[in-house]
């Protein structure tokens, strides 16, 4: 059975991404004349965006984990989460997850308040990717009406916002497992400041497609605030496409439906591949940083040589007589005499 769900996986992925081949050789002309007409400084100019974005993401995880009561430092949290997300390339959400806790562990985090960190960092990622993705509901209102199912997931979003009914799914979800349930309620602050960064960071992702639309001549404060709501919904769908390597197809899909509202869907198709190619580098390049980060601090904590040959040096010689070498051995009487 699991080896029919593995191929059943494969065969989805290789149909869409045939399906997606399809429809860039359909509108070939129009994506290639979108493609050389994006500027190079704004292409570089959005992928800042889209990388500045993804350096906020570990910093959502390390506020629920300081709520937690455990604290680690930017660095170990850029390594468990930049690192830890290359697993979403794997066919189950899950294996991202997985990955964090890991790496969470080596960073002397205990596995249960990793993973349970990192789960909440996730569900209320998806909570302010609804909220966001609101701002987007018009393009879907005027005739996209397949996707707008995904925002009937926000009233149940943002009861969850609240301490007590989030407390409460937490440690039951906990208790199922086997673990012992929070010891304490999540504050109200910890949930505010990570929705707050989860929406600065959609913002950013947002100014990235608003940079590649306006680059063709689709201005305007309508196209802004579509494309700070496209990310929203397009990342949401990639959580419920959990099945697909890091959301694939899913999310171009979101982005080229609802482009389509402000430009033809020649273009848009284009910007949906191209936003696809730097995320898909932010993820390498993000990761690949905060690995090296961990790595050079990890090698000035090492001793040098040459601190370990004067450190051997200052050891006190020991006196004459004594032999060194071998233990010595030295019984007592039970008078305290030595034999």
């Amino acid at each position: 059975m699991k080896a029919l769900i593995t191929w059943g996986r494969r065969v989805l992925v290789l149909a869409l991404l045939a399906y997606v081949g399809y429809q860039v050789a359909l509108r070939w002309r129009d994506v290639a004349t979108t493609l050389v007409a994006l500027p190079v400084p704004t292409m570089v100019l959005s992928f800042v965006a889209v990388l500045i974005g993804m350096c906020l993401v570990p910093f959502m995880f390390r506020t629920m984990l300081a709520d937690l009561g455990t604290r680690v430092t930017a660095r170990d949290a850029a390594r468990i989460v930049l690192v830890g997300q290359l697993g979403k390339y794997v066919p189950g959400s899950v294996f991202a997850v997985l990955m964090q806790v890991e790496l969470a562990k080596s960073a002397g985090v205990d596995r249960t308040r990793g993973g349970t960190a990192s789960l909440l960092g996730a569900g209320l990622g998806i909570i302010a990717s609804l909220i966001a993705g609101t701002l987007a509901l018009p393009a879907f209102v005027r005739g996209h009406h397949e996707l707008l199912w995904l925002v009937c997931l926000l009233p149940a979003g943002l009861v969850l916002l609240h301490p007590k009914p989030l407390t409460w799914v937490v440690s039951r979800a906990l208790t199922l497992l086997r673990r012992q349930p929070l010891p304490h309620a999540i504050s109200a602050g910890a949930i505010a400041r990570t929705v707050g960064l989860c929406l600065g960071i959609y913002v950013l992702w947002g100014t990235q497609l608003y940079l590649l639309a306006s680059s063709l001549g689709y201005h305007g404060v309508a196209t802004f605030v579509l494309c700070v709501g496209v990310p929203g919904l397009a990342m949401s769908a990639g959580v419920v496409a959990f099945f697909l390597p890091s959301g694939i197809g899913a999310r171009e899909l979101v982005i080229v439906t609802a482009l389509t509202a402000v430009m033809p869907a020649g273009p848009a198709l284009a910007i949906a591949v191209v936003s696809r190619l730097m995320f898909t580098l932010g993820d390498l390049v993000s990761a690949g940083g905060a690995a090296s980060l961990a790595l050079v601090r990890r090698d000035r904590r090492a001793p040098r040589g040459t601190d370990v040959l004067h450190a051997t040096q200052d050891i006190e010689r020991p006196p004459p007589g004594v032999v060194t070498g071998a233990p010595q051995v030295l019984a007592e009487t039970a008078d305290g005499d030595q034999l």
